[in-house]
């Protein structure tokens, strides 16, 4: 069969390709050659210094295992390419020292060996490839067919992946820059990290462009980046809510899909990486030339300044090349079978992410390419931790996942990374990938069982309230094992992947259909209740009721044991639509709406959750750093954790076991284990917590001695007006009435 026109294409070729390049003649430069000397293989990269003789340039090292030839390719302002065969090969590692190359200069590689898909080998030296070191890239992901390494329209499309296209990419994809290594001294030398303690941590999950598009208060120039992250109005929404730290989706360089460019979108959420030094490009207000540096670092510095730290959600489990069907950009074109999971057959990739590949994270030089990224953006870049999407996935030994992997173990010896805080998304797809409670100590989880369990609650689908209990009060079942404390357990109600707060209230169906993929995209489990119509209405009642959800799950959230994290939002009612996978909406459907915030009853849910986080600040007994005992601590039988039912009564064996919409939850601050700074015992006022989720109002019996003598009401999510504290004190054994589907917490007043 002939090959496609203006193609030519091979099949199979067991040996390299044809040595200096395998592409046209008119695509190299004919400009006089550049003397390279010998360099260094350390560190990898594109490193800019001054040698001891005076003369500056910039050191190149690329790990490239079982390359017959590398060629370092440098473009000048106009696109003319210039390339300089890197002829010093130490360890696997090509390197040299090109003098006269300064920051700013746009380079790529380009790598030679024999191309035989059947066998994993997939070098394609027509292909410019990114450095994976790169730590600035400028240019756009178009993905045309020059920019695979394999002939993408080959008219067998089962064999596609093993016929070799020989045109050049390098016109179509963006290209690494050297950078200066060390920021300037204003930018960097006075950031002051916050350190918050986990136990006293609120996360705030955000979009760098998502959260500023709209911001009002932002310059238009600068929204949508990280400029405008850093502008004062965007800082102070975090401060006045209490945040502590900002989880910023994906920040690392990242491509878009190519069947989401053939249907007009991108990716907006980012969870697609090629450049894991890189801060992604399309976010800097200042230039692409390498600008974007020095943009992310005053960021960091700005929301040090404000007290509020900065988590990065990383995506080192697989990368934007996909499967063997994939587009060419870096790893594939400079050892395939050195940087992926391949399967018994090595023309496939294994595939425990869901989106094509995996990276082989046992291997040594993989494992070096994580960690260096982790302590570059710690050490040089200045975040404080990370959140490990599919962590699952780097925890797998050979096959299975293993809490002895060699990527756990590095990161419980670095010296730098086992200091940060570190989050896992403790599954992936693959056998034996669901991991919740599993990880060791330092690490932190995202705890779905946590989500699933008060969404539950509050539409009235819990067979019984054991799973509630368990959750409320931090997790022991899962974490109270070899020294992990509360603040394992990273409790959520929403994510950035799933319905909004306030889509979870008003959609019980997914609505998906602008992401062109036929509504097949996205859970379909989502333990959400509309409130008796799907979607936004203008029914009074049902906007109540649904208001009044938003107020309980934001009030359980941020009253339960463990570490809280909000979607940005979602404090104001943030709505995509019912589109619970928007992760290539790019658009008003993504952003936050500032203009919520002009509804005062938007507003009233902003002003809750300032005030419980307030609440949360000032009380130690709302952030235990160790879990309940649960058994008597003095002579009169007070616990620090009690539960009560409806009547009053401390829950026995059977209540856990039966259905129940009322749970009361007693809170002592007399029993706080640890000490403060000073060396004293932490005392705190004690609180009772009553979570009702019923349709009707419940008579609740408060509990008396030893318990309390009275209670002050200082949450009760039934009222609309939660701009101030209600008012209302109570004898203990008094019995009031809970409002339907509400949460009140007393504090103990006696």
């Amino acid at each position: 069969m002939s090959s496609p026109p203006e193609q030519e294409a091979v099949r199979e070729q067991p040996g390299p390709a044809a040595h200096p390049a395998a592409v046209p003649d008119g695509a190299r430069s004919t400009a006089a050659p550049v003397p390279v000397r010998p360099g260094a293989p350390t560190p990898l990269g594109a490193r800019y210094r001054v040698g001891a003789d005076g003369v500056a340039g910039t050191n190149f090292a690329l790990w490239a295992g079982g390359a017959e030839a590398v060629e370092l390719c440098l473009f000048a302002a106009d696109g003319a390419e210039r390339r300089l065969p890197l002829t010093e090969l130490t360890h696997e590692i090509w390197h040299g020292f090109v003098p006269g190359v300064e920051p700013g200069q746009q380079y790529g590689y380009r790598v030679h060996g024999r191309w035989d898909p059947w066998t994993g080998a997939r070098w394609n030296p027509a292909k410019l490839l990114l450095d994976p070191y790169a730590r600035a890239m400028d240019g756009e992901f178009a993905l045309p067919p020059e920019v695979y390494g394999h002939v993408r329209d080959w008219p067998e499309q089962h064999v596609a992946d093993t016929v070799r296209d020989d045109r050049d990419s390098a016109p179509h994809v963006p290209k690494g820059v050297v950078v200066h290594d060390d920021a300037p001294d204003d930018e960097w030398t006075d950031d002051r990290r916050p350190k918050t303690p986990w136990a006293d941590s609120v996360i705030y999950e955000l979009h760098v462009r998502g959260f500023t598009a709209r911001h009002p208060g932002v310059p238009e120039e600068l929204r949508g980046t990280y400029a405008g992250l850093a502008h004062p109005a965007a800082i102070e929404h975090l401060v006045k809510l209490g945040v502590t730290a900002v989880e910023l989706l994906p920040v690392h360089q990242f491509a878009h899909e190519d069947h989401l460019l053939r249907r007009g979108l991108r990716n907006h959420w980012g969870y697609n990486s090629i450049g894991y030094f890189a801060p992604h490009a399309a976010y800097a207000a200042s230039g692409t030339a390498g600008q974007q540096v020095g943009e992310f670092r005053r960021m960091v510095r700005a929301l040090h300044a404000a007290g509020i730290e900065v988590i990065l959600d990383v995506v080192y489990n697989h990368t934007a090349e996909a499967g063997e069907f994939g587009p060419m950009l870096s790893l594939r074109g400079i050892d395939n079978r050195g940087y992926y999971r391949l399967q018994a057959d090595p023309r496939r990739y294994a595939d425990y992410t869901g989106c094509g590949n995996t990276l082989h994270v046992v291997q040594p030089h993989v494992l070096r390419l994580i960690t260096d990224s982790l302590r570059y953006w710690v050490t040089e870049m200045g975040v404080d931790g990370f959140r490990f999407d599919l962590a699952a996935a780097l925890a797998r030994s050979m096959h299975d996942v293993d809490m002895l992997s060699p990527f756990l173990a590095v990161i419980a010896q670095d010296p730098v990374l086992r200091r940060v805080k570190l989050i896992a998304e403790p599954w992936d797809v693959g056998a034996g990938g669901y991991q919740v409670g599993a990880f060791p100590p330092l690490w932190t989880e995202w705890n779905d069982r946590y989500r699933d369990a008060v969404r539950d609650f509050w539409r009235g689908a819990l067979p019984d309230v054991r799973e509630m209990g368990y959750r409320l009060s931090g997790s022991s079942d899962l974490y109270a094992w070899g020294g992990r404390r509360p603040y394992a357990s990273v409790n959520f109600v929403t994510a950035h992947d799933g319905f909004t707060l306030r889509d979870l209230v008003s959609y019980e169906r997914k609505h998906n259909e602008a992401n062109g993929e036929g509504n097949r995209d996205g859970t379909d489990d989502n333990r959400s209740w509309n409130c008796g119509v799907e979607g936004e209405t203008d029914d009074r009642h049902v906007t109540a009721v649904r208001r009044r959800q938003l107020r309980n799950l934001l009030t359980t959230l941020l009253l339960s044991t463990g570490v809280p994290m909000l979607v940005a939002g979602d404090e104001m009612g943030r709505t995509q639509g019912g589109n619970n996978n928007a992760y290539c909406q790019d658009n008003e459907t993504g952003w936050v709406d500032w203009s919520l915030l002009e509804d005062p009853g938007w507003k009233a849910l902003l002003d809750l959750t300032s005030r419980l986080l307030a609440l949360r600040h000032a009380h130690p007994v709302l952030r235990r750093r160790a879990f309940f005992s649960g058994r008597p601590h003095s002579s009169d039988g007070l616990r620090d954790l009690a539960w009560f039912t409806a009547r009053g009564a401390e829950m026995t064996e059977q209540d856990w076991y039966a259905p129940a919409a009322t749970l009361g939850m007693y809170l002592s601050g007399r029993d706080i284990p640890g000490r403060d700074e000073r060396g004293e015992k932490v005392l705190d006022d004690s609180f009772l917590a009553v979570l009702h989720a019923g349709e009707r109002p419940v008579r609740f019996l408060l509990p008396g001695a030893p318990w309390a003598e009275r209670y002050e009401v200082v949450v009760d999510t039934s009222r609309e007006d939660q701009s101030r504290a209600p008012d209302g004190t109570h004898p203990a054994g008094a019995a009031i009435t809970v409002p339907a589907r509400s949460v009140l917490l007393l504090r103990v007043a006696g």
